[in-house]
């Protein structure tokens, strides 16, 4: 069976993972490739069922253990439903958040502990993990003023205060160094055009070795 390729946009809220996602996205498009964009939390149908209960801004009493267990139960749907799938028909998966994201916002942000979040994970996953993950850094006062310029509400965990956002993007930096094989860190602050020029050339070398 022949296996596609999987990679995922990992950084804060602001850093344009959906933006440069998209952008490749149409790139590989143009040169021939069947590829699928997707997200989470969320991507399916029980996903965002998921998702609806883990951003919903009335639900800032929940469990930072609880949080990470839902992310979790998103992560196995979303897998089972849209990302195995595809990849099984050869197809490449661009994916909005994945695994590091619960490391760095459960483990570190929430104070849980990377190997804990990541042991977590391990059962929901399958060892099912990405080709690339593109770790998209911008500065917290970039990213606050992206969300600030959304036309969308923001959610939950966008509203988290300012300490929590600097833990996250510590917690980024954690992961580059575990994994400086699979994950590249790219300057997100520069126009669209640039950064995911600088993102397609990392995704390139996945797919044509």
């Amino acid at each position: 069976m022949k296996k596609g390729f999987f990679i995922t946009f990992e950084g804060n809220d602001g850093a344009g993972k959906t933006t440069i996602a998209k952008a490749c996205m149409d790139q590989l498009k143009e040169q021939g490739h069947e590829v699928i964009y997707t997200r989470e939390p969320g991507g399916s149908r029980i996903a965002e069922q998921i998702r609806g209960i883990l951003l919903d801004n009335e639900n800032t009493d929940m469990d930072a253990r609880t949080e990470a267990i839902l992310y979790a139960a998103a992560r196995r749907q979303h897998l089972v439903d849209i990302v195995a799938p595809a990849l099984a028909q050869g197809k490449i998966v661009l994916c909005d958040r994945f695994l590091d994201s619960s490391l760095a916002y459960q483990g570190v942000g929430r104070g849980l502990g990377i190997n804990e979040v990541e042991e977590l994970n391990r059962f929901a996953i399958h060892d099912l993990m990405p080709d690339k993950t593109i770790f998209l850094a911008v500065s917290n006062e970039i990213a606050q003023q992206r969300m600030g310029a959304r036309s969308e509400a923001l959610n939950r965990l966008d509203n988290e205060k300012a300490d929590f956002h600097e833990k996250v993007r510590a917690g980024y930096e954690k992961l580059l160094q575990r994994d400086p094989q699979r994950i590249v860190k790219i300057d997100a602050s520069g126009s669209v055009d640039h950064v995911s020029a600088t993102a397609m050339k990392e995704i390139e070398k996945v797919i044509y070795g």
